[in-house]
């Protein structure tokens, strides 16, 4: 996925979505109350009148375009300027910075209102920074190259014996860990890019990244790119959040207006127009 190419891929099915935001959302932050209480002129905004938003460089597809969040291509754009405008912002008035990864959930104050680099909510990262609730529900996919040792492989058993990477920090990393369970140690790498490269070296037989990666490292990166499957779903399902300064006073807004694009199929519309979940198989 991380290149800067531009890829033109569609969706078949899109995740279950919720209804309307409940007395208590899943960032644990109360729903604002009172009509106006997400009004623009009353959030707590670093800048006033201004949405300031943080992601990583390059910003890659499918949840970017042409590596410029600020076109409103690419599906986190989208879903961005979509709450922007919930809340009153016009896309003019949503600046956006760079912000490494891992930078993004380390404990500290944050120079961005909300950053969006399909960081999945997880308690340990709630500990230092608030999220919204999930606006895209994710599952892990381990891809390889036709030809390999784990081209068809048909179950998680059969990767056992594979030498299996992840890029550093992220829940890929952790599902390869914990639910592959490989019997040699998983490499790590800084990026996916480093990833892709240590694959296409034959250094590694798979990496494990989410599944609109997959599909983007597949077809756009890798020469006979292949989706393995996807592992076995966990008990409760893998989201992508907003991240927000711990204690932020915008949590409750930005929830409330993901709720709403939830309700309304806004993120179903955007799901189908700028991510795939189709012709991956599910590893037994």
């Amino acid at each position: 996925m991380r290149t800067r190419a531009v890829v033109g891929l569609a969706v078949l099915a899109v995740v279950g979505l919720g209804a309307c935001a409940p007395e208590e959302s899943s960032s644990g932050s109360s729903t604002p109350s009172g009509a106006d209480a997400c009004a623009k002129d009353k959030l707590a905004v670093k800048t006033a009148g201004t949405l300031t938003v943080g992601t990583d460089k390059p910003a890659y597809e499918p949840w970017f375009s042409g590596d410029d969040p600020s076109n409103g291509k690419g599906y986190e754009s989208a879903v961005t300027y979509a709450v922007a405008k919930k809340l009153g912002f016009e896309q003019t008035a949503v600046k956006w910075q760079t912000v490494q990864f891992n930078t993004a959930f380390a404990p500290g104050p944050k120079a961005f209102d909300l950053d969006v680099n399909q960081v999945s909510i997880s308690e340990d990262r709630r500990k230092a920074v608030d999220f919204s609730s999930g606006y895209y529900d994710v599952r892990q996919t381990v891809i390889t190259t036709a030809g390999s040792k784990i081209a068809n492989a048909k179950s998680v058993a059969d990767l056992a014996d594979a030498k299996l990477g992840a890029q550093v920090g992220t829940t890929s990393y952790t599902a390869l860990r914990d639910q592959v369970k490989p019997k040699q140690k998983p490499a790590v790498f800084d990026t996916n890019d480093l990833a892709v490269q240590a694959l296409k070296n034959k250094q590694i037989d798979g990496i494990v990244v989410d599944l609109p990666t997959a599909f983007y490292m597949t077809a756009a990166q890798l020469d006979n790119g292949k989706i393995v499957g996807q592992l076995p779903a966990g008990g409760q399902a893998e989201q992508f959040g907003f991240v927000l300064e711990k204690n932020s006073k915008l949590t409750g807004c930005i929830t409330q207006a993901v709720d709403a694009l939830k309700s309304d199929g806004t993120l179903a519309n955007l799901q189908k127009q700028y991510l795939t979940e189709s012709g991956a198989p599910e590893l037994s």
